[in-house]
């Protein structure tokens, strides 16, 4: 289940725009490579950069079957 909450409030970009970015990898080996697309495709985290960890954490728990 995809939550709508807002992760990074500088760009407005919610829970479930993270998880559809995620969806749209074609390969999920790299967090730090997938956190970076998702950057381009969302541009969270790149206003004061707050949600940093909380992007890496939601992509990390997504890859890994855990999210929410």
């Amino acid at each position: 289940m995809k939550e709508n909450y807002m992760v990074c409030n500088c760009k407005q970009v919610s829970y479930a725009n993270i998880a559809d970015a995620v969806q749209n990898n074609t390969k999920f080996d790299d967090v730090l490579k997938t956190f970076e697309s998702v950057q381009k495709i969302t541009n969270c985290s790149t206003g004061c950069g707050g949600c940093h960890q909380k992007v890496l954490d939601i992509i990390s728990d997504i890859m890994n079957g855990t999210a929410i």
